[in-house]
């Protein structure tokens, strides 16, 4: 799978040295860059990149006009960079992949290449789904139905994750329900697991609990921590670019910056 990329920079040097970070990343490809705006616009319709990294302040049209002014085609992912982190919110309001702050350091960069590969990988598999089911729908129209009934229902997907887990802490064992979970936080081996009421520990890497969990409804925030979604009703932004998440019991939990995209979904 190739990434086609655009840069979108009105400095020179700022798309010489992201070129030069991407040139190691063997399936992105640099299709154009751009020095302002407009021409962002342009070149996003005409050659239709799966990704653009853009630049947000530039004279004319800036960055966020950008993103709007391509709203009407299906645009690509798009991944802000820019000195300036006041424009994280705004950022997480038009959905970005991530939010690089320049100079862009190596292992962010790297990790917003992979976030790129999952949502791109997603984005493929649902319409290879979704041409399978027209197909189906043309050859053999009862197929068709019962993998529609099957995919509504949410096939394999939500049945293979756990709804309770058991807990052997302080010589008792607990049987707790994954939904009244709030959020888990690692301490080496050990994962500490907070309902909002009670924490337990359970002796796990958070790598295998992970495996256990639903992602549509757990999510990492943090190295160390994973938040339940349902249980988040609201976001505070931090003055350092950072966020934290206000649970149902009023505990809150930062979200590091490497993990930003999550909050994107509560934004709008």
């Amino acid at each position: 799978m190739t990434i086609r990329t655009l840069l979108v920079d009105d400095e020179k040097l700022a798309i010489q040295g992201l070129q030069l970070r991407l040139d190691k990343f063997d399936d992105v490809e640099i299709i154009g860059t751009c020095a302002n705006g407009r021409e962002a616009i342009r070149a996003i319709k005409t050659e239709k990149p799966d990704l653009v990294f853009l630049d947000i302040q530039m004279p004319g049209f800036d960055g966020f006009s950008v993103v709007k002014g391509v709203m009407e085609i299906e645009p690509p992912l798009f991944v802000f960079v820019t000195a300036f982190e006041e424009h994280a919110i705004r950022a997480f309001e038009a959905n970005a992949v991530n939010y690089l702050m320049k100079p862009v350091d190596e292992d962010k960069l790297a990790d917003t290449v992979e976030r790129v590969r999952q949502r791109l990988a997603e984005k493929r598999s649902a319409e290879e789904a979704e041409k399978l089911k027209n197909v189906l729908s043309e050859v053999a129209p009862d197929a068709a139905d019962q993998y529609a009934a099957d995919d509504g229902a949410g096939g394999d997907s939500a049945d293979r994750y756990e709804k309770l887990i058991n807990i052997k802490d302080r010589g008792q064992i607990f049987r707790v329900e994954i939904d009244s979970i709030e959020h888990i936080e690692a301490a080496g081996d050990y994962m500490v697991i907070s309902t909002g009421n009670n924490s337990l520990v359970l002796r796990e890497t958070m790598k295998d609990l992970e495996r256990r969990l639903d992602p549509r409804k757990f999510q990492r925030v943090h190295r160390s921590t994973i938040v339940n979604l349902d249980q988040v009703r609201q976001v505070r932004p931090h003055t350092n670019g950072e966020c934290f998440l206000v649970l149902d019991s009023g505990a809150e939990v930062k979200v590091s910056r490497s993990y930003r995209d999550v909050v994107a979904r509560f934004v709008h």
